[in-house]
């Protein structure tokens, strides 16, 4: 990747594995790169583009991305169709010494639902000079010390990776002195100072060196060290360790004071140029912070909290010194053991809080990450939701879970769930996290309303006045909203060759039945009248009653007599 300032407007080439799978979801997986140290709004990618997407259906779908810990640095721009940076990243204050150095998010869309994974690497800049712990050393040195002999290790540490990490080291002046660069197991450089010339006390008791430690990058970085070196009269024999390294293991976690390692040198010599005492050698500030060695004893000691999320591994130089001024060194390796202390971390990506309730099995309702900070079993999870529930989970992307409908659903039944999503790990013993959501069933227009009787039977005198209110029939829907609305109506019949809504009225949202007209017993005896009940629904859905109304006789006829 080749760009000339951070100040000009920057294409990134794209490299877009996609992995299409997941059940009604679409996943992709896309990855970008960027420097640290862009400017707020710094182009990184055009996800539209790179996805096959029109960025039109990014606005449609109500794209988002969501991170647990990464979002507020890449930013999407959904007219664009782009990813841009949204706050200056500091690759070391984000990764530390991790690399390579990436943020991971997802990017979310609905109607359909699609899932992408998105990763963009944030690139190293050459943003920090080499650092020692300490901006002076004394030391002391006899005179009569060979040619050869090792005085002391240093390093220095630089945030940087790559090639702008930390390169080698420089010493000045090289007159009596001199230095090998060498490296650790973990591939991380210091500088081991020794002795190249013959020196004589009474010439020069207090020399000055300068150690500078370069970096790679371009223009390159440095720091410095003075180290004050006093000449000292002659102690011939130096410490020596019992082992060439030593290695220890500590569980995390582990309260301030527990016995970590012992270490131990001899002195051939005797009295005062026979007695040793312990010191750390090239010393970082964290290790100074977690861990104490005692002088005179040796005993390397927890001093604050050990995480094992934070550093696995440990190397610290041991320095062994007698009182003449004599000394050796050598590593401790710490290695540190996982214990279960991180329960799993469920976060909810993706959500539908309702769906319909004809939904077909397999639907999607969620997406769910879970993820859990310890290693091997300890990180290892598991994901379930209570039973008894039409609902089931599929693991899909890494550290990803569908929820999916996987049964009936019936609003009338069942209005809303509580789904409760628990993930456990496998440590001993394990831990375990529980998130609930409350998911809305929506009705569909599936129930017919439904009469309170099929058949009715009512009175009415003959005589009476029109528009007087009969009888009256009920019908209830158990859906909801306006498909359990009910209207009335009459279903078109003949009376006597007239329809029957000269007769009979319905009013359509009472069900009360009147009469239009007023009757005669001596022309009708019985009238048969056919409801039908609809619902509000899209189509409507409809059940039909009747209604026999007796017309009864009043004495309104005199007696015809004859001559």
């Amino acid at each position: 990747m080749h760009f000339i300032s951070r100040d000009r407007a920057i294409q990134w080439q794209v490299r877009a594995f996609i992995l299409v799978f997941l059940i009604e979801a679409t996943v992709c997986q896309i990855r970008y790169s960027v420097p640290e140290e862009m400017r707020k709004g710094s182009f990184v990618g055009n996800v539209a583009e790179d996805l096959g997407i029109d960025a039109k259906r990014l606005k449609s779908g109500g794209a988002r991305i969501v991170s647990s810990d990464s979002s507020e640095y890449i930013r999407l721009d959904v007219d664009k169709g782009t990813l841009v940076v949204g706050e200056r990243i500091d690759r070391e204050q984000l990764c530390g010494q991790t690399s390579p150095c990436s943020l991971n998010f997802e990017m979310i869309m609905t109607n359909p639902m699609q899932l992408h994974s998105v990763v963009v690497e944030v690139l190293d800049v050459n943003d920090n000079a080499p650092v020692f712990h300490e901006k002076e050393m004394h030391v002391e040195i006899l005179e009569s010390a060979l040619s050869g002999t090792e005085i002391l290790q240093v390093s220095a540490t630089d945030t940087d990776v790559g090639i702008n990490a930390l390169h080698g080291y420089t010493l000045h002046p090289t007159t009596h002195f001199n230095i090998k660069v060498l490296s650790s197991p973990n591939g991380h450089k210091y500088a081991q100072l020794y002795l190249s010339g013959a020196l004589d006390r009474e010439k020069e008791e207090k020399l000055i060196l300068t150690l500078t430690a370069v970096d790679g990058g371009d223009p390159q970085r440095s720091g410095t060290l003075k180290i004050h070196v006093t000449v000292r009269d002659t102690n011939d024999n130096a410490p020596v360790f019992t082992q060439s390294v030593f290695k220890a293991s500590v569980k995390e976690n582990v309260p301030k004071g527990t016995l970590v390692a012992r270490v131990s040198a001899t002195d051939a010599d005797e009295g005062m140029n026979g007695l040793v005492t312990y010191h750390f050698n090239r010393m970082s500030s964290n290790v100074a912070e977690l861990f104490h060695l005692d002088e005179n004893s040796g005993d390397l000691t927890v001093n604050g909290v050990i995480d094992y999320e934070e550093n696995k591994i440990y190397e610290i130089g041991v320095q062994a010194k007698d009182q003449g001024g004599q000394s050796t060194s050598t590593n401790v390796i710490i290695e540190v053991s996982d214990v279960n202390d991180n329960a799993p971390l469920i976060t909810l990506t993706s959500f539908s809080s309702a769906i319909a309730e004809d939904s077909p099995s397999g639907t999607t309702v969620a997406i769910i990450n879970v993820k859990d900070l310890d290693s091997g079993k300890n990180g290892k999870v598991d994901c379930s939701v209570n039973g008894n529930i039409p609902f089931a989970i599929h693991s899909s992307l890494k550290n990803y879970y569908t929820l999916v409908t996987n049964g009936v659903l019936d609003r009338e039944r069942n209005p809303e769930y509580n789904i409760t999503f628990t993930a456990v790990d496998e440590g001993s013993p394990p831990l375990s996290t529980n998130k609930t959501i409350t998911l809305r069933i929506s009705d569909v227009n599936d129930n017919a309303p439904v009469f309170e009787q099929s058949f009715y039977e009512a009175d009415i005198m003959e005589n009476n006045s029109p528009g007087l209110s009969v009888f009256s029939v009920k019908a209830h829907d158990s859906d909801s909203g306006q498909n359990a609305r009910v209207s009335y109506l009459l279903i078109d019949t003949e009376l006597n060759g007239n329809p029957i809504s000269t007769y009979i009225s319905v009013n359509a949202e009472s069900g009360i039945i009147q009469a239009v007209k007023s009757f005669d017993y001596e022309q009708i005896k019985t009238i048969n009248v056919f409801v039908k009940g609809q619902d509000g629904g899209s189509p409507p859905l409809s059940s039909n009653t009747t209604i026999k109304l007796n017309i009864r006789d009043q004495n309104d006829n005199p007696p015809q007599g004859r001559c």
